[in-house]
């Protein structure tokens, strides 16, 4: 019995999250909230993660960098380094990584939150004034994941090319051109489209996860922890999922009509 009321509840709580997510674009797009709410928003996801996103891309460019030299240098490949960092930052690596810091960063602090607001029962108080939460606290962290997270994501990828160019010219003593040449040729147009779809849909994710779970929050400060933890567990395991699908899904499509193919 208990089994079939876990299942139900997961279904049920599927239904809400669907629910939310809807009533949040209808909300944006019907009436958009303050420009500065949005502000505040872009603010502390875009411009205070910077800092972090950038020491991950730099980072995972200098392994990538020094893994891929040493995987293919003896067989005479090592000019596909620069093509192997660039690949794998623009359409795997960059948009995964930055989803993740951006969710540890401000999808845990967004859940804490709302879910202190609603143990506190400040939502219900904005209720009682006739503010619609979804409009005063999801929206504009709604509007602010869609763009910043690619964004940052974007800015990422390039410090990860970045990290791996100085180590390539400064440690292994490899041309510039020998590390860029090759991105010129083999870094399509839809490399950087499946990067960028990818870091739109994580952003959605990260957000629309972290605000639910927030708003759901029971059991006071117990409740609040809990609803965390159990955001961030939610967040990292659709973004790998998703980005296994994405991946899929868009190839199938490509391969199907020749977008991109050239």
């Amino acid at each position: 019995m208990k089994y079939l009321l876990d299942k139900f509840r997961f279904l049920f709580s599927t239904g809400e999250y669907v629910s939310l997510i809807w009533t949040i674009i209808v909300v944006t797009i019907r009436r958009p909230p303050r420009w500065a709410l949005i502000r505040e928003q872009l603010y502390h996801m875009g411009v205070l993660s910077l800092p972090v996103v950038a020491m991950t891309g730099f980072s995972t460019g200098l392994v990538l960098a020094a893994q891929s030299f040493f995987q293919l240098s003896d067989k005479g490949l090592a000019s596909a380094t620069g093509l192997m960092v660039a690949k794998a930052m623009f359409t795997e690596l960059g948009p995964v990584l930055t989803a993740f810091m951006v969710t540890g960063r401000v999808g845990a602090a967004m859940c804490a939150e709302l879910g202190s607001m609603r143990v506190t029962e400040q939502i219900d108080a904005l209720e009682t004034m006739a503010i619609d939460p979804n409009r005063y606290l999801v929206a504009p962290r709604f509007i602010s994941g869609v763009f910043m997270v690619p964004l940052l994501t974007i800015f990422s990828s390039f410090m990860g090319v970045f990290g791996g160019y100085l180590l390539a010219i400064f440690y292994f003593n490899m041309p510039p051109a020998t590390y860029f040449d090759p991105m010129q040729i083999y870094i399509t147009d839809f490399d950087l489209v499946i990067g960028f779809v990818k870091s739109v849909f994580f952003g959605v994710i990260m957000v629309t996860v972290s605000c639910y779970k927030g708003l759901k929050t029971t059991g006071g400060a117990a409740g609040v922890g809990k609803s965390t933890t159990n955001s961030v567990v939610i967040c990292y395991t659709l973004i790998l999922f998703s980005n296994f699908f994405i991946t899929l899904g868009l190839n199938l499509v490509r391969t199907a009509t020749g977008w991109f193919s050239s």
